[in-house]
């Protein structure tokens, strides 16, 4: 087998578990944020965190295909080595890059939403007065 297709092989198998990992940690870990962002609707929590899990798949294993050719051929073990340091490199940047923008987003929604909570008296109207004459 040629060296190439065995950096191939190792860098889309490593990509794929790498992926799947970091995909089930964010959302084992995100319903709890989401149901505080999404005011605790459970329901609707758990189908944003699905569709994002969806997204973050397609993205990522989408990048993963793209990168996957390479121009140059291994020639040799410390050339599998290199080739995939580089490629994984950047596979695991453009993961944290996605984690990263999800949380962004996501703590924006939230913050919109407590700002929003908060504008709501504490005390519901009980009445209202009458406007003195010299006003």
């Amino acid at each position: 087998m040629d060296r190439t297709v065995i950096a191939y092989v190792i860098y889309l198998v490593v990509s794929i578990a790498l992926t799947i990992w970091v995909a089930r940690t964010l959302s084992r870990n995100g319903r709890i944020f989401l149901a505080d962002v999404l005011s605790g609707n459970e329901k609707l929590a758990e189908a944003v965190n699905h569709l994002l899990v969806v997204g973050f798949y397609l993205v990522n294993l989408g990048f993963v295909a793209l990168y996957l050719s390479d121009d140059e051929t291994v020639v040799d073990t410390r050339g599998i080595f290199e080739a995939l340091s580089t490629k994984l490199g950047v596979v695991l940047l453009v993961l944290g890059v996605m984690h990263l923008g999800n949380v962004y987003v996501l703590n924006k929604i939230r913050r919109r939403g407590v700002l929003e909570r908060e504008q709501v008296p504490p005390v519901a109207p009980q009445g209202w007065v009458t406007p003195s004459a010299g006003a």
